[in-house]
């Protein structure tokens, strides 16, 4: 083995991904138990380790050498085996600078708020203090300063979480309100799934500069290949691959009005840009057990709608989709943040005449111009873009992607 990421339990990673697209080396995933990781470093079959939760103080006695950085810090995300000599490092700070500087937040003089006082909370107050921090507070649930006494903290200019609130498949959560803190210039949370947290999402309203923690797992992933290989990266590597990852992790979610021609759009586009199609309707039918018109007639719009929603939470919540949905998915606001999270969300018009109502209960009932004007400040509120679909087929496609590429 060359090069892997070490943790106990990891599931679906990036990092073997990215570092394919950095260097040239081997690099796979390493889910190992507690009692087996002394083990591994004694025999040290390996030129070089990233160490992930719950490993990253674990892993510092074992080593031969510990970089001052990584020692003041407390803890290692970095272990490279150098003629049998293992030295610990810790690239995560790399990463929350290069975060912290991409997205324009600027902590200099500033108060800095902590949430969470783990591995990468440490990480997380030495970045703080590199970065100019005129004072920085740890909020944890047992501490002095702790989530009951937040008011506190009430002039606090910049936020990081380093929890894992809100992280998949727990989304729509997170551990602070920032009502709390009315006097925020910037938040980041290192949580990079979904790749918009309840957190973000909140920062985003309030128009604050925001991010998550995406660009940090690259970042660092890069400084990491350059002490595993010796060899200097471009900087410009960071952006390439992370501009790749985005588009490989978001989702396209088409809304409009019943018979836009969102179903038919979303299957050529899932082709086109290799991603999953997910129809909800069709979900909805599945879990029901029977058509979307039985389900009217049984339940009554009522009972379509709350189950809507509830397909709506599981499939926003995945990545690399096309999410189709059906026309009145705009009318619950909850709706909204799930298919945010993860998604680009394209309106697909077109004009009334050519809308078809077979088979679709709500436009069977009511006048589509009345419809029409219910919904459409609810999809210009969901919206991202908007495409117009009376034309071509490809011209659609092509007018989404172009949307796609813009963002």
């Amino acid at each position: 083995m060359e090069y892997g990421l070490l943790g106990e339990v990891l599931g679906h990673s990036f990092s073997p991904q990215i570092h394919r697209a950095l260097a040239d080396y081997e690099y796979i995933l390493l889910p190992t138990p507690r009692d087996r990781v002394e083990d591994l470093f004694r025999r040290r079959e390996f030129q070089g380790l990233n160490v992930t939760i719950p490993y990253k103080q674990t892993v510092m006695p074992l080593c031969d050498e510990i970089d001052p950085l990584a020692a003041a810090i407390g803890a290692v995300n970095t272990v490279v085996n150098r003629d049998g000599r293992l030295t610990g490092y810790n690239t995560d700070i790399d990463g929350l600078i290069y975060l912290a500087r991409r997205t324009g937040v600027d902590m200099a003089g500033k108060k800095v708020v902590i949430l969470g006082s783990g591995g990468t909370s440490r990480t997380a107050r030495t970045a703080a203090r590199e970065l100019g921090a005129a004072e920085v507070v740890v909020i944890s649930r047992k501490g002095p300063d702790n989530y009951d006494n937040l008011s506190r903290h009430a002039d606090a200019r910049v936020l990081i979480n380093t929890t894992p609130v809100g992280m998949y498949p727990n989304c729509g959560k997170a551990a602070v309100s920032l009502d709390a803190f009315p006097h925020l210039e910037g938040v980041l949370d290192v949580v990079y799934n979904p790749l918009r947290t309840a957190l973000i999402m909140d920062a985003e309203r309030r128009g604050l500069p925001c991010s998550c923690g995406l660009p940090m797992l690259v970042a660092q992933a890069k400084r990491a290949a350059e002490l595993f290989t010796g060899e200097a990266i471009p900087d410009e590597r960071t952006e390439e691959i992370l501009a790749s990852l985005t588009a490989q992790l978001r989702n396209v979610v088409l809304i409009g009005m019943p018979g836009c021609g969102k179903t038919t759009a979303g299957k050529y586009l899932a082709k086109r840009l290799g991603k999953e199609f997910l129809d909800l309707d069709k979900l909805i039918a599945e879990r029901a057990g029977k058509p979307i018109p039985a389900i009217f007639a049984e339940g009554g719009e009522d009972a379509f709608r709350a189950l809507e929603s509830q397909i709506v939470r599981e499939a926003g919540g995945r990545t690399g989709c096309v999410i189709s949905t059906g026309g009145g998915v705009v009318t619950r606001e909850e709706n909204y943040a799930p298919l945010h999270q993860n998604g680009v969300i394209i309106h697909v018009t077109r004009s009334l005449g050519s809308l078809p109502t077979k088979g679709r209960p709500i436009s069977q009932s009511t006048d589509l111009g009345e419809l029409w004007r219910r919904r459409e400040p609810l999809y210009r509120r969901f919206a991202d873009a908007t495409v117009d679909n009376d034309g071509p087929l490809d011209y659609t496609l092509r007018n989404i992607e172009k949307e796609l590429k813009a963002r």
